[in-house]
This record gives structure tokens, sequence and C-alpha cells, in this order.
């Protein structure tokens, strides 16, 4: 079996290698034919990926400790979904999974647009190629996950495996990756189709329209992936945190902001025809952030609980970032003339200037985070000497750029295009305003003295009272001229622009997060070692343990305290915090409990017993944590309407100033 996996691999990079070669030759020598096979070939670069996968995910199930991927990653105890998601649980079986994900969506794209962008398309052909061409050298020649153990000439199958790092045997792990995975690899598709549109000098939109969706898919599938690892670290590391500037972490955020920068100038282009190098800089710094936030988690260069074994494979991922990075470069460069905007601010206080107001503070948070994550590197490298920066550098610095953003993402939309009345702005924002103004005041007369949890909050409502505002007016219209109740007419004002109002939702799901992040400035914890019975208190809270259970099973040891809750003197439950040890890999890991409630969690995490039969237990107080678990699901909502065709359908047309031009030209003509 491990031979049909390999040599399915080996074909593939072959096949790869001959969808570049062929898509270039036919589309230079106009050669239907060479282009219908480039074609071809990535559909069976994908069969023989969807194969050699195949093959490795049953030796996983079945326990086949002949291959080292599956001794060093398995065990016979572990469950069969942690068994299946070991495909992706190690250095090489993820790189296998970067590579299926991407034919995968090679295969897709190729296939949607087989009648459509024709002059484009060998050319993004080519280049989704080449990335699959680099990844499946790796797959093929550096770490091959068909490697079997050998002694003395002979394969030999070991007794168990070490089975999967404890940490990542969670439910959330199992998604986790995947979803991250289909960000970073969808963001080569739109990446093709800017550099086909380059190298033709494709004219208008086209591959804007295309790859809108696309952008937007993989924004999705970054934005939950990076999620779900919030929850995971918040409901698994024990230590109560959902983001602990990491630099795996950051390096998961870093193209999702940048492709929030995308998502939101595209639409100056396809309105305005404006920030058309902005455009192609973003999308294309976003897929290279992608391939960044790859190299980071397998070269070993940062310290991180994310990150595989170090290895040698990190200087390919420099020698492909470095190649291509200079080669999209030259081209941008080499057709600043095709990419001339059409139109020019007109003034400061439009939409348009809101946009760029929004991206330049999100292209400097992201340049803000990728100087933090990587400082410890360039300071060894010029002084000898590894400096970390450590959380609190990185909150002094982005929670102000944060609350920045928060503020654009409730002013933007309200903003006119072009120029904005004085009239407009007091008929948008003095109500918002005054009521933000209000909380504020409140909160500081009610006893609130941090400054960013003020600041925050009156954001907040600035900005929920902003959306909600656009929403009630559009459905009061609606209602009044067709007499449907109001939840009809909210329906019909979405479906007529599900862009626009869905893009709203998401600006609300982040309005919530938002309120969940401010809640940590109110955060308490202790820990305590106490006998059964002995009380802890944390705020209004008092806890007993009750009694600690031991027990095992195949795959590992625990430990299990039950702790009773009283808040306020009366009794509120009983929390169930463990402590487990993995016999296979030898690695104690802490389950927590965690009691949920909008306005805080109570959060509980067993460290075990001492000699002296005494409980160790740290207890967290989280104010408003679960607003953001609550603003995640919105913002996914927000995101899957922003995906529905709208029942109106909107053709977006030039500036003014662009029609006076075209009338001149054809006058002149």
């Amino acid at each position: 079996m491990e031979n049909l996996g390999a040599l399915a691999v080996l074909l593939a990079f072959c096949l790869s290698v001959y969808a570049v070669a062929g898509s270039v030759a036919g589309k230079w020598r106009k050669n239907l034919f060479l282009i219908v096979s480039a074609e071809r070939a990535v559909y069976s670069v994908w069969i023989l990926l969807t194969v050699a996968s195949a093959v490795l995910v049953y030796a996983l199930m079945t326990s086949d400790f002949r291959l080292a991927y599956v001794a060093q990653h398995s065990n016979r105890a572990m469950p069969a979904a942690y068994k299946f998601a070991a495909w992706w649980g190690g250095q090489e079986g993820s790189l296998l999974f970067w590579s299926w994900l991407l034919a995968t969506y090679a295969s897709v794209a190729v296939f949607t647009n087989r009648r459509k962008l024709r002059e484009i398309m060998p050319y993004t052909t080519a280049v989704l190629m080449t990335t699959q061409t680099f990844f499946l050298i790796l797959n093929a020649f550096i770490a091959n996950p068909f490697q079997v153990i050998a002694q003395d000439g002979a394969v030999i199958s070991v007794p168990d495996g070490n089975g999967l790092n404890p940490l990542l045997q969670y439910p959330a792990m199992a998604i986790h990756p995947p979803m991250l995975y289909l960000g970073y690899v969808g963001m080569a598709v739109p990446f093709a189709f800017a550099i086909g549109s380059l190298i033709h000098r494709l004219p208008g939109e086209a591959w804007i329209h295309t790859t809108r969706r696309w952008s937007l898919v993989t924004w999705l599938f970054q934005g939950v992936g990076i999620l779900l690892g919030a929850a995971w670290a918040y409901a698994a590391l024990g230590w109560g945190g959902y983001w602990a500037w990491d630099p795996v972490e950051n390096a998961s955020l870093l193209p999702w902001l940048s492709s929030t920068a995308f998502l939101h100038s595209v639409m100056m282009q396809e309105k305005k025809g404006m920030m058309k190098v902005w455009n192609m800089t973003l999308v294309s710094s976003s897929f290279f952030l992608c391939i960044f936030g790859t190299f980071l988690t397998r070269s070993g260069i940062v310290s991180s609980v994310h990150t595989f074994a170090q290895s040698a494979i990190g200087h390919w991922f420099v020698g492909f970032l470095a190649i291509g990075i200079a080669a999209t470069t030259y081209l941008i460069l080499d057709r600043l003339d095709f990419l001339k905007s059409e139109a020019q601010l007109e003034s400061v206080v439009s939409r348009e200037s809101s946009f760029l107001f929004n991206n330049l503070i999100l292209l400097a948070s992201c340049f803000a985070v990728l100087w933090g994550t990587l400082f410890p590197v360039i300071s060894e490298a010029a002084t000898g000497e590894k400096i970390s920066l450590d959380a609190a550098w990185f909150n002094r610095l982005m929670i102000p750029i944060g609350l920045f953003l928060l503020f654009l993402t409730g002013v933007g939309p309200l903003f006119a295009w072009r120029r904005t009345s004085v009239e407009s702005l007091r008929k948008n924002f003095l109500w918002p305003g005054l009521a933000s103004l209000a909380l504020a005041g409140g909160l500081v007369a009610a006893g609130m003295r941090n400054f960013y949890a003020v600041i925050s909050f009156g954001f907040c409502l600035f900005v929920a009272l902003t959306v909600l505002a656009e929403f009630h007016r559009g459905a009061a219209a609606i209602r009044a001229k067709n007499q449907v109740s109001y939840a009809m007419a909210l329906v019909e004002l979405t479906h007529r622009n599900t862009r626009r109002y869905g893009g709203y939702i998401v600006h609300m799901g982040i309005v919530l997060m938002f309120i969940g992040f401010t809640g940590a400035a109110f955060n308490q914890d202790v820990t305590r070692e106490v006998a059964i019975g002995e009380p802890i208190r944390l705020g209004s809270y008092e806890l007993k343990v009750r009694e600690v259970t031991d027990g095992d099973n195949e795959n590992y040891t625990w430990q299990h305290a039950k702790i009773d809750v009283w808040k306020n003197g009366a009794f509120a439950g009983t929390l169930e915090p463990e402590r487990q040890f993995y016999k296979a890999s030898r690695q104690p890991v802490g389950r927590v409990a965690i009691r949920r409630r909008l306005n805080e969690d109570l959060y509980l995490n067993f460290a075990g017993t001492g000699e002296d039969g005494k409980a160790t237990v740290q207890a967290y107080l989280f104010p408003l944590v679960t607003w953001i678990w609550v603003g995640s699901v919105t913002l996914v909502l927000g995101t899957l309407i922003c995906l529905v065709p709208a029942k109106v359908r909107r053709e977006y047309a030039r500036t003014e100033v662009v029609g006076v031009l075209k009338k001149t030209a054809a006058v002149r003509s």
C-alpha cells in the first residue's frame, strides 16, 4: 500500500509539471489541444492525490505501524476521529493534506471557468500548478509520508505508536487545522487569477468579479480557523486565554488582515476603477503570507506550541517565497500602466477615503504583528541574542489600532461616495454619537477607570447603533411600500443587496466580539491548594472540592475532581475538571470545566493532587467572554449571507469623471 501512495504522489508531481508547461506552451502557440490537456492534467493530479491521501488515511485507521508517520502520530487506543485527524497532525501528513486541498481548489477553479476567461485561464492554471509542483516536491522528495520503518534492510512494524499530541485530541482541533488550511490554500486561486490577468493585461475587472467569491470563501475559512483555534486554546490549554500572540497564531492572523483589506478595497475597483495596484499588492501579499504562515509552523525558527518538529524544510519555503515575491513584484512594476486608476479621490470625507483609511490601518496592524513575530529572529541575526516580545507589547500596540478599526467599521459605510455633506453627517451620526458618549460617561460615573475599556464600550455602542439604523431605514421604507411585516421587510431588504447587508451583519459580529475582548480588562483568578471541603473564594463565587476520583482507559489515566459552586450564597451547580495522562506519549493534559454565562465564565482547571492529598485548583473569572463566540457565529452568518446572490443584480457604474472621459474620447474619435 505504501508503494501505491508514494507512486501516486510521484505521478502527481510529473503531471503538475506537465500542466505548467502545457498551459504556457499552449497559450504561446495558441494550441487549444495543449491547453485542454493541461487542464485535464489538473484533474488527474487531484485523482492521484486523492488515492495517496486515501492510502495514508487507511494506514492510520488500521494502525499500520510499518509506516513511520503512522507510528509517530497514531496509536491503537486512539479514537477513530483522532486517527483520521492524524492525517494533518504531523509534518508529512499535513503537507500531503495541503497538496490535496490545492489540487481540489485547482480542479474546481479550472472546471468552473472552462468556458470563461479563456484569455487568462492558461496562465491561471500555470500559476496554480506551479504552487502545486512546489508542494509535491516536498511530498515526494523531502517529507514523504510513506516512509517505512526499516531494520537491517527489512521492513518492520512496531507494536504500537506514540499517538497524536494529547493537546490535539480535542474536538475543536479536529476541525481547526482543516478550516485554516482551506483558507491558506484557497488564497492561491484569487492570486492565480490576478497574476493571469496581469500577464495577459486583461482589460476591465473580470478577474475581480470571478475571484471575489473565492476571496470571500477563503477569508471565511481563515476566520473560522482562527476562531476555532481560539476556542481550542481557551478550553484545552488550561490557562483560560483565547489568544497569546503566539508566533503561529500571529501567522494565521496576518493573511486574514490583508484579505480583509482586499475585500474592502476591491469594492473601490469595482465601483470606481480605483486602487488597482493596491488590490494586486493585497491579493499577492495575502497569498505569500499564507505560505509564510505555513513556513513558520515547519521551519523551527520560532518557538510555539503549534509548530511541527524542527527540520530543514524551511529552506525550501524561503526559496519559494523569494522567487515568488520577486517575480510578482517585477510583474506589478512592469504593468503599472495597465493598473492606472480611472478616478481620483475627491474628498477626505467620503466612502472612498474611509476605505483607504481602513486599509491603511489594517496594513499597519499587519506590519506590526509581522514585526513583533519576526523580532526574535531579527534580533538574533543582528546581535546574536534572541529577544522575544511578550503579549503585553502586542497589546500596547494593537489595542489602539483595534479600537480605531472598530470606529471605522461604524463610520465608513455611512459616508457617501465622492463626498459627504455636513447634513448627512449630522443625520447619520448625531444620535449614535450622543448615545456612545452617554454610555462612556455613565461607565466612568459608575466607577470604571480602564480608559481603553470605556472607549471600547462606547465605540461598540456607536457602531451597533449605526448598523441597526441602516437596517431600520431600509426595512421601514420597504414595509411602508409593500405593506409587509417588519421581519419580512428586513428579509427582503437583506435579499435585495446581500453583499451590503451581509457586510453589516459581519460588522455587528465584530462589535459583539469586541465586547468580549473588552471583558478581559476585568479578569480575575486565584490558584489554591486545598483539602476536600475547604473553600476557595473568587469574586462572588465560593468553590469547594467535594471529591477526587481516579481511573484509566486504554488511552490515558485520569484524576477527576467534583467541585461544588455557590454564587452569592446560592448553590450554582457542580463543575468537574479532569487531569489526564496519556500512556503512549507520556504527556499530561488538563481538561477544564467551564460555567458559561453571557455576563461571565467561571473557568476551573484541576492540576492534580499532591502527596498530602490536597487538590490544586486554578480558578478564573472571565467577564463577557461568551460574546466572542456569539460574535463569531454572527460573523459567519453575515459572510454566508454575502455569498448568497442578491435578488436585485447590481452593476457598478463608473464615476462621473470616468464617464466624462469616455464621452470626450468618443467625440474626439
